[in-house]
């Protein structure tokens, strides 16, 4: 497929009828992959973040549906059917917060049924999800293009940009949300430099953020994550950018821990924030009361990459997610356009212009 911009880094990709990932879990120091076509192998993979990152989720859910599909086609046809059924709920259940997840295997689940009514047998069906899945792939990637298109417009030549955990091609299926606008912005020549957080406990910003963009030769600073107060007051941060996991109907912001400490200091120090997500993040169907805020082993917490720093009978807790009030943000990009306040009426406006 033809794209605008090059894809140097992909997170998860159909190959060979599976679904093949880049073990995000082992960057920056190895680069191992591996392909599926077993979605319990796959809900372990996502459970233990070797895919990670809401857009990703989604898309390696839907190609894992996919590629069982086709493994399975040769079933009877009612027992394909319950089998597709349950590995939907399996990938379904494996982690409680982005919103991506439940909208791609929605898709999917749908064009199940439809092709069920139509009364298609299995191989026709298993083509047809493979079709959707891949179409979920490709829709994702060009979302993050245009976003990145219309969220250049926002960075100012010569800008520093802070950006909290990763929301770069390692997130999706590839270019990045947050990091695509950073692409887009050098692509067309602008001068910027980026400051990324280390991101704990899984330090995805110091782990994949800084590998991605030192790959691109953009400029990156990495800083501890509790130093983001600081170089924002002294000055050294002309916006911020962030991804998202979920954004309610509200315009709540739903995204890694740590992002709502930055943005009060944004606000604070009258730095715009702004948050890059794909439309198929936003979930209209919630409100902030029904999000489920996924809290993980607390021995992520507890240790630094597998090494402890603390001992091992103390008490950890381990929040994935935090939530930023609509008023500390300054705009949402998507593959839309930028939606500013009020997040409520313009929320709706933009996911319904597509048809969403």
């Amino acid at each position: 497929m033809d794209y605008p911009y090059p894809i140097k880094i992909r997170a998860v990709w159909w190959e060979n009828s599976q679904v093949c990932w880049i073990d995000t879990s082992k960057l920056p120091f190895e680069e191992k992959t591996y392909c599926t076509d077993e979605p319990e192998r796959l809900a372990r993979a996502i459970i233990a973040m070797e895919i990670r990152g809401a857009p990703a989720i989604g898309v390696a859910a839907a190609l894992g549906v996919a590629a069982y599909a086709i493994k399975i086609a040769s079933s009877n046809r009612e027992e394909f059917i319950n089998r597709i059924e349950d590995a939907i709920k399996t990938l379904w259940n494996t982690r409680p917060t982005a919103h991506n997840l439940f909208w791609a295997l929605t898709r999917m689940r749908n064009t199940l049924r439809s092709t069920v009514k139509e009364g298609l047998n299995t191989n026709e069906i298993a083509d047809r999800l493979r079709e959707e899945a891949i179409r979920i792939m490709d829709e994702d990637i060009r979302s993050n293009i245009r976003m990145g298109e219309y969220g250049a417009e926002l960075v100012p030549d010569n800008a520093t940009i802070l950006t909290h955990c990763n929301a770069g091609a390692l997130a999706t299926a590839a270019f990045g949300t947050a990091e695509g606008i950073m692409r887009v912005a050098w692509y067309k020549g602008k001068k910027i430099k980026v400051i990324a957080t280390e991101t704990r406990p899984v330090l995805q910003g110091a782990r994949l953020t800084v590998w991605e963009l030192m790959k691109e030769g953009i400029p990156v600073t990495l800083i501890t994550d509790n130093m983001a107060g600081y170089v924002i007051r002294k000055g050294l941060v002309d916006l911020v950018i962030v991804g998202a996991d979920r954004i309610t109907r509200e315009g709540y912001v739903i995204n890694k821990i740590g992002t709502y400490m930055i943005a009060l200091v944004a606000k604070r120090n009258n730095v715009p924030f702004y948050v890059a997500a794909p439309t198929s993040t936003i979930d209209l169907n919630s409100s902030i009361e029904d999000v489920v805020i996924e809290e993980r082993d607390p021995n992520e917490v507890k240790k630094v990459l597998g090494k402890p720093i603390t001992l091992e009978e103390a008490k950890a807790l381990n929040y994935a997610f935090d939530i930023t009030d609509p008023d500390l943000v300054t705009a949402i990009i998507t593959e839309r356009g930028i939606i500013k306040p009020p997040f409520p009426e313009n929320l709706k406006r933009i996911v319904w212009r597509g048809g969403g």
